[in-house]
């Protein structure tokens, strides 16, 4: 049974991190106490909808998060500190601290262990998040017991909502570049005056000549995308924003 624990201290645990290759204790004191934190927790690391939307998300919404009074956030598994580790940098989450509950005590601690055996993962921790002033749970949002892996409300734009009603949606703007390129440089450092972050992918690295013509039907960069929108390049850009 899943139980919501909103009004509850947060469990006293010991926390088995690495850190620079050795090991290091972290409390449930030392992570709660005196902040205010979005913790997120999961089935389990590199699994598919934690790799591709879950954390990713959180990580994207950190600064939006922290605007709103966050000052840290945790993604929490039944996982050992290695594999943590590890998925935190094939993650690139810079953002965001990975805690691991390889015992499953914390997460058993806030009623959300779960028998997972049948695909053969054992405890694991249900997919959920929560908001946690001083180490007292504020507000916890638990995916419906349903089969399978649900992922509907412990997102990082409801908890976002849940902060800052008035948040809206962060611009998406993804820009093709390639080292050296002064028009490049150009566009990201308009888009960097305009305090807009964007997402880089770069020409021979990260796609082709063909992949880049096939997606923006140029064969120069930069190339740039705003909401789904192809502006073009860095004219383009200029004339976006009116100068």
């Amino acid at each position: 049974m899943l139980t919501n624990c909103e009004g509850q201290t947060v469990p006293q645990v010991t926390f088995r991190c690495r850190n620079a290759d050795q090991w290091q204790d972290i409390t449930s004191n030392q992570l709660f106490d005196g902040k205010t934190v979005v913790l997120f927790a999961l089935p389990g690391a590199f699994t598919p909808t934690c790799s591709s939307s879950h954390v990713p998300r959180y990580n994207e919404l950190a600064g939006p998060l922290r605007a709103a009074g966050v000052d840290d956030i945790y993604c929490l598994s039944v996982n050992d500190a290695f594999v943590m580790d590890a998925w935190k940098q094939q993650q690139q989450a810079d953002q965001i601290t990975f805690l691991p509950d390889g015992n499953g005590e914390f997460s058993a601690g806030v009623g959300m262990l779960v028998d997972k055996q049948a695909v053969g993962f054992g405890k694991r921790s249900w997919r959920y998040s929560m908001l946690v002033r001083n180490g007292v749970i504020e507000k916890m949002f638990v995916e419906p017991d349903l089969p399978g892996d649900p992922f509907q409300v412990s997102d990082a734009d409801t908890m976002l909502k849940y902060l800052n009603p008035e948040a809206t949606e962060e611009t998406a703007i993804t820009l093709f570049a390639r080292p050296g390129c002064g028009h490049c440089a150009r566009a990201k450092a308009l888009l960097k005056a305009k305090g807009l972050a964007y997402d880089e992918i770069q020409l021979g690295r990260d796609i082709s000549h063909r992949g880049l013509f096939a997606v923006s039907g140029g064969r120069t960069v930069p190339q740039v995308f705003i909401d789904g929108q192809h502006i073009g390049g860095a004219d383009d850009l200029e004339a976006h924003f009116g100068g």
